[in-house]
This record gives C-alpha cells, sequence and structure tokens, in this order.
C-alpha cells in the first residue's frame, strides 16, 4: 500500500493557490481539467517532495475544484492536513506577512496550526527538536478555532 493524496475541496481556484503556493510554499505537479465531469483536479507537493511526485512516489494534496458553484461546509470534519517544517517561527512569520491567521501560535516551539480560505486545518510541525520558545509566539493566544 503507498499513500497518495488527500484531497480538499476548493471554492476559488486563484485564491487556493495563492494560500497552498504563494503563501504556504507548495508547488503544482499536475493538473486536470474535465470537461464531462466539470471539474478541476490540481495536484500539490511539498518543495522537497516535487521530484518524487512527478513519478508517483510521493503524497499529494488534491485540490478539487467543481465548476457548479457549491458551499462546502467547515473542512475540520477530515481532520487536517499536516507539513514538517525547517523553522516552525519562519513559516508562521511569512505566513502572518501574508496576512494568513496563525490560529494555534508555536508557543512550544514545535507545533502550530493555520487555516486554508476553505477552512481546512493544517498543522505545521517543526522539524527535528521543537525550537526554544520565544516571543512574540510564547504569549500569542489562539485565534478562531483550529
Amino acid at each position: 500500500m503507498q499513500y497518495l493524496h488527500t484531497m480538499v475541496r476548493i471554492r476559488d481556484i486563484d485564491e487556493s493557490l495563492a494560500f497552498y503556493c504563494n503563501k504556504l510554499g507548495l508547488c503544482e505537479v499536475r493538473r486536470i481539467e474535465n470537461d464531462a465531469g466539470r471539474f478541476t483536479l490540481i495536484f500539490l507537493a511539498a518543495p522537497a517532495d516535487v521530484e518524487r511526485a512527478t513519478v508517483g512516489k510521493a503524497p499529494l494534496l488534491e485540490l478539487t475544484y467543481n465548476w457548479e458553484p457549491e458551499q462546502y461546509d467547515e473542512g475540520r470534519n477530515f481532520g487536517h492536513l499536516a507539513y514538517r517544517v525547517d523553522n516552525i517561527y519562519d513559516i508562521c512569520q511569512q505566513l502572518m506577512d501574508s496576512g494568513v491567521a496563525i490560529n494555534r501560535p508555536p508557543r512550544d516551539g514545535r507545533m502550530a496550526f493555520v487555516r486554508s480560505p476553505d477552512g481546512i486545518s493544517i498543522e505545521l510541525l517543526q522539524s527535528g527538536d521543537a525550537l526554544p520558545s520565544a516571543e512574540p509566539w510564547r504569549s500569542m493566544a489562539n485565534t478562531g478555532i483550529w
């Protein structure tokens, strides 16, 4: 058995790619437009996985855009997506600087949560040992739900 991907439905391709690619740093590796089914599939990989993803050897995030407008309820019901990061403080600062709320700040130097424009909860985990606790993260309160 091989883990292939996690699929999340999105309402707006441009808004979602701005979040997942431009802010979070994922890379588009494949796109499928299905006229008969009236949907678009966009497959994303973490930067370190792009080469392996192009040959089917790395997990992917599949964004599914249905061409007919739909309202999607709370995305948290499936759990969350999780990504290991090189520096939890740096990525959280980059996300905040680009307008993304840090719903659960990395007070412990190890874990943070943000949400996509469609309400998908995303866990960011520090690679290796937790970083030493530091401000402003140490005293930052949770925001919204995560």
